[in-house]
């Protein structure tokens, strides 16, 4: 599996089965150029991972699209055909295998109501928690950590990074960081994933890797 890093929290997942997306946001101002593309997965309605201008554009691309996530994005895009999911749901689309796990956005202030958010593990393989710290029924191998965030303090991701151990790890939810900032973050990242034996990959949108 190939994994391209788009701007933010937007990943593109493919293989000779197909193509995936995950989160396509506000944070990437233009599309690129993607090619056919089966399926989206959106973990939650906040415009830097669902945006709907960018979803419409793609699934006016790409007839037989499949969208899935949680029921708020159903209501959200109404007028597109989503497939609403839940904690513990298990779905196969182009060749791939979603399981998603958790049910809300985590705290961003009491003052501010949660919305759903569902975390997504890919082929058992690859984890992405959405706004969330979210554990997966399964062990880590390639965690997609997001390292910037309202919601987040460094303190609580070191936390979650401790518990899962993933096997290995790639920085997402950045696009609110300067250069400075993706360092700082980056290096307390890196340090508590090789403290655990694993291997730490800073992917710039248009970086990719292979699993």
């Amino acid at each position: 599996m190939k994994i391209l890093k788009h701007e933010h929290a937007f990943l593109e997942l493919s293989k000779n089965s197909g193509t995936i997306l995950i989160d396509p946001g506000m944070y990437s101002t233009t599309l690129p150029g993607l090619g056919k593309v089966s399926a989206i997965v959106l973990t939650h309605i906040h415009d830097d991972h669902s945006y709907l201008p960018h979803l419409e554009v793609i699934a006016s691309h790409n007839p037989g699209l499949q969208i899935f996530g949680p029921a708020e994005i159903a209501e959200k895009l109404k007028g597109l055909e989503v497939t609403t999911c839940f904690h513990g749901d298990s779905h196969e689309v182009a060749g791939f295998q979603l399981e998603f796990f958790g049910d809300l956005h985590q705290e961003i202030h009491r003052s501010i109501p949660l919305v759903q958010n569902l975390g997504v593990m890919v082929d058992k393989r690859l984890y992405y928690p959405g706004d969330s710290y979210t554990f997966p029924e399964y062990p880590v191998e390639v965690l997609a950590c997001p390292s910037a965030a309202p919601w987040m303090k460094i303190s609580d991701l070191i936390d979650y990074l401790e518990a899962l151990k993933p096997k290995r790890v790639f920085p997402t939810h950045n696009a609110i960081l300067s250069d400075f900032g993706n360092t700082l973050q980056n290096n307390r990242i890196k340090e508590f994933v090789e403290k655990n034996g694993g291997d730490f990959t800073y992917l710039q949108p248009g970086d990719s890797l292979e699993i």
